[in-house]
């Protein structure tokens, strides 16, 4: 979900800085990302991500209530975020800003900006659907682990694993 809430940020307030008017754009950006940047922060964000999640998947397996709402969202986490990034933002990343002018044109370069864009909008919805199953999945479990463990966690008609 903190992941989402960065992703967010990027697409919104960062992106529209940095692709306002390229290829003058990219090299202010450039400048300014100099010391940290986007780059810095999602590789060992997301890394994390995968890590817990995975541990989360392992841990609430028992639960059947919640076991589908984590795994989708693990699912979503790994295809819809990771993947995409590496198939298509991180060729895009190279082409703007390690090769730059020196090996495209500005027409090119402002293409694969148009295209890094649109694109980071398919990742923030990827990163919403994420957070939003991950959040079910946590209800869920809450709801299941409330009913297990309450004052009427004995009673008839109350589920012990649903």
């Amino acid at each position: 979900m903190v992941a989402c809430g960065g992703i967010a940020v990027e697409t919104i307030v960062i992106y529209p800085n940095v692709f306002h008017d390229v290829p003058g754009s990219l090299a202010g950006a450039s400048k300014f990302f100099e010391v940290t940047g986007p780059a810095d922060l999602f590789p060992p964000l997301g890394a994390a991500t995968v890590a817990l999640s995975t541990v989360t998947l392992v841990l609430v397996w028992h639960v059947r209530a919640a076991r589908w709402w984590i795994a989708a969202s693990l699912a979503t986490l790994v295809f819809g975020e990771f993947l995409f990034s590496v198939l298509y933002f991180w060729p895009r990343n190279e082409i703007m800003f390690d090769e730059g002018m020196a090996e495209h044109s500005a027409e090119v370069l402002r293409r694969t900006a148009v295209e890094f864009e649109t694109g980071h909008w398919g990742r923030l919805a990827a990163s919403a659907a994420t957070a939003t199953l991950a959040f079910l999945g946590f209800l869920r479990y809450h709801r299941w682990f409330h009913r297990t463990t309450g004052p009427d966690a004995g009673s008839v008609g109350v589920a012990r694993d649903a």
